[in-house]
């Protein structure tokens, strides 16, 4: 099935998010590191702040990073879409992630006129030890 292409490659979906987000500090936010059609890839840096009892990163860290992720790629594909909103998010644990950046790609299960939806792997010790796993569903306002 052939991707949908970008309106903006990670530099341009860096400088909306950083416009979205105008509070959050650029060095401990999750940034997109590549782009391309029907995937970003977006790295959170550690910080100790993100681990939980037990030494590993928190699961509200890791919900935050896969929505960050799925929201990077709507903007990617669409624009300046900054009112898009998740109206759904599953997330599924499947071992503790390890201290370390935090990484996530996700990919375009499908772009419609109103309606993105996602799937998010995101890991800390490398793509083949999958921390988590989120399928992501955004609304996108009529233009």
């Amino acid at each position: 099935m052939p991707q949908p292409s970008l309106k903006l490659d990670a530099e341009g979906v860096n400088a909306l998010l950083l416009k979205a987000f105008p509070d959050a500090r650029a060095e401990t936010m999750a940034l997109v590191v590549e782009a391309e059609p029907g995937r970003v890839r977006v790295r959170r840096p550690y910080g100790p702040g993100l681990l939980r009892p037990g030494g590993v990163i928190s699961g509200p860290t890791l919900m935050s990073i896969a929505d960050t992720a799925a929201y990077a790629l709507v903007l990617a594909h669409n624009g300046e879409q900054l009112m898009a909103v998740t109206s759904s998010l599953v997330m599924n644990f499947l071992r503790g992630a390890a201290p370390g950046d935090i990484w996530a790609d996700a990919h375009m299960l499908r772009l419609g006129r109103r309606i993105a939806v996602c799937e998010v792997r995101l890991w800390t010790e490398g793509p083949d030890r999958l921390a988590a796993q989120a399928t992501v569903t955004y609304a996108i306002p009529s233009a």
